[in-house]
């Protein structure tokens, strides 16, 4: 059965990085972007990670350019602007692609193992539902990453237990995290 640890992942440096350093830790995977309206995601974020950090839990960063060109930077560049703008002491990576032939193949891992359910109810998940299908060509596809700050709750076994999308509210997200520590 595969697991998180299974996989190796490219750091903002170039080097590798075998996700088995992280083994017995809590993670939240994330796909981020700097110019999305889901970026302020990185207030509450860099907040859960403060707090729970020194109970086993990671959040690992990976920034994406695929929706709407919205990480348009360089990862020097992106990660400049986190750190000044959001404070993130949490690991980022290379940025990456997260579908089509290109997919990083720990998020087509991911979303294979918790497919997309839905953005939500009511208008504003309308609006993002048709904007997501105009700026995604594969949108359809339930086992694709739909938009950015797309989260994955991986267990301490190295199992994805949960997949938030961009329109949870954090409180949601925090409180799963909680409770999964």
């Amino acid at each position: 059965m595969t697991t998180v640890y299974d996989f190796t992942v490219k750091e903002k440096s170039g080097n590798m990085k075998s996700l088995n350093d992280y083994r017995g830790k809590l993670l939240l995977i994330v796909n981020t972007a700097t110019g999305c309206g889901f970026t302020p995601h990185y207030d509450p974020l860099e907040a859960m990670y403060k707090e729970f950090r020194d109970q086993g839990f990671e959040i690992l960063d990976f920034p994406c350019n695929q929706f709407a060109n919205q990480a348009p930077g360089s990862d020097e560049e992106i990660h400049e602007f986190c750190t000044l703008k959001f404070g993130t002491e949490f690991p980022q990576f290379a940025k990456i692609d997260v579908n089509g032939e290109s997919a990083d193949p720990l998020f087509a891992w991911l979303a294979t193992e918790k497919p997309f359910e839905g953005f939500g109810k009511g208008l504003k998940f309308k609006a993002l539902d048709a904007f997501a299908k105009a700026n995604n060509k594969a949108f359809g596809d339930k086992a694709y990453i739909k938009w950015n700050f797309t989260k994955f709750l991986v267990d301490r076994e190295g199992n994805v237990v949960a997949r938030y999308e961009p329109t949870v509210d954090m409180d949601v997200v925090r409180e799963a995290v909680k409770a999964a520590l």
